[in-house]
């Protein structure tokens, strides 16, 4: 894996959990009571991205380092999917 391909393999996952994260201990405007004039009630009171960032950095960082070592190690590989067995043989020199 070159250094590219595993900076775009740790933005994947970073908004991938970033985006699970997000609703985590969501506080609307209506469950609070107070709706502010021309806005959605179902809009977030403190959002707190600062702190979601940051958990979601410490995740991110942790599935980056699983997924690559699997992947610069080859515990799974291409090959493993192939279940149609499209994917010619491996000869002696790969």
């Amino acid at each position: 894996m070159a250094i590219t391909s595993g900076i775009v393999l740790f933005s994947v996952i970073w908004f991938m959990v970033f985006f699970v994260v997000l609703p985590l201990r969501l506080t609307t405007q209506a469950e609070q009571g107070e709706v502010v004039p021309g806005t959605h009630a179902s809009a977030p009171t403190d959002p707190q991205i600062g702190r979601k960032a940051r958990i979601t950095t410490y995740w991110a960082v942790g599935l980056w380092i699983v997924i690559a070592t699997i992947i610069l190690t080859d515990t799974i590989t291409v090959r493993d999917f192939d279940v149609m067995g499209r994917m010619p043989p491996l000869t002696e020199s790969q």
